[in-house]
């Protein structure tokens, strides 16, 4: 069985496919990657070298998949960041291949738009792709505090106004939420998931440097789509992927110096034991209604 990911690519660091496809296959998955951009680095740099590839080519792709009787044999389809709004439209005919191929298959959505520190990040007509056709399409959605407040918009500051905001992307379709960071103290970052029935938060100390890292969000939604296929258990989900997403983090973060201005890059293959083996461990809490 495998899973279908169909998101960016850089060729230095991780970001996107270069992001997910290795903590997937580290956790015992096998990856079909099709990319929608090829960059030399992700877009913190300032500058990149690559191209936005033609969506035509993501139809080629799938066709062929398609060809070798491999969609009946696909788990799940997770898709990231687009390159332009008409990949959205590829994703959609790939995620209704795979259901007829495939049914009860999941499709997790990562709805790359931006985030608190750049602001949007993607060209005009992606948001209104993800906000009306790929999000009510999706099983699950995994937003960071910023997408969550563009797809619904809420000002997210607060946990009221949080669940207010995941119980609208609930009424889209998604039986699954997933906010990827949600910031109430300083000091602290927490994830928020929920399965409309039971709403969990987990917190974490936030590890203090000044640049954000590219590729985390992807990184999470990748390794929470994973044990989620394989638990469908959101708290127990939850938990371990925090406790393998903030050891990587920190590991990351270890080797670079605060006052460096050069972005972080994940320590994806450096840190691998921590997928299987995460350095801490944490708990969700039950967020009452």
């Amino acid at each position: 069985m495998g899973i279908l990911s169909i998101q960016s690519h850089v060729v230095y660091g991780h970001a996107g496919n270069s992001a997910a496809v290795f903590p997937l296959q580290r956790l015992g998955r096998e990856v079909w990657a099709v990319n929608t951009v090829e960059f030399s680095n992700h877009t913190g740099y300032g500058s990149w070298r690559g191209k936005i590839l033609e969506t035509d080519l993501i139809y080629e792709l799938i066709a062929g998949l398609e060809e070798r009787g491999a969609l009946k044999n696909c788990q799940a389809v997770l898709s990231g960041y687009l390159g332009n709004a008409e990949a959205g439209r590829a994703i959609i005919d790939a995620v209704k291949k795979v259901r007829a191929e495939s049914p009860g298959a999941l499709y997790a959505c990562d709805p790359v738009m931006g985030d608190t520190n750049r602001g949007f990040y993607v060209k005009s007509g992606i948001p209104e792709m993800f906000k009306n056709d790929l999000v009510p399409l999706a099983d699950i959605v995994c937003p960071n505090q910023f997408e969550l407040s563009a797809l619904t918009n809420i000002k997210i500051d607060s946990i009221q106004s949080a669940k207010e905001a995941v119980n609208i992307l609930h009424e889209k379709g998604p039986s699954v939420v997933l906010v990827t960071s949600f910031k109430e103290r300083a000091g602290e970052i927490s994830m928020l998931v929920s399965d409309k029935k039971n709403l969990f938060k987990i917190t974490t100390p936030e590890l203090p440097l000044k640049n954000s890292v590219a590729g985390t969000g992807d990184m999470t939604t990748a390794v929470f789509l994973s044990h989620y296929i394989s638990t469908k258990n959101i708290k127990k989900t939850l938990e371990i992927c925090t406790a393998s997403v903030y050891s990587i983090l920190e590991e990351s973060y270890r080797v670079v110096s605060s006052e460096s201005d050069t972005p972080v890059e994940l320590k994806l293959i450096e840190a691998q034991e921590f997928f299987i083996s995460p350095r801490h461990s944490f708990k969700a809490e039950r967020i009452l209604p």
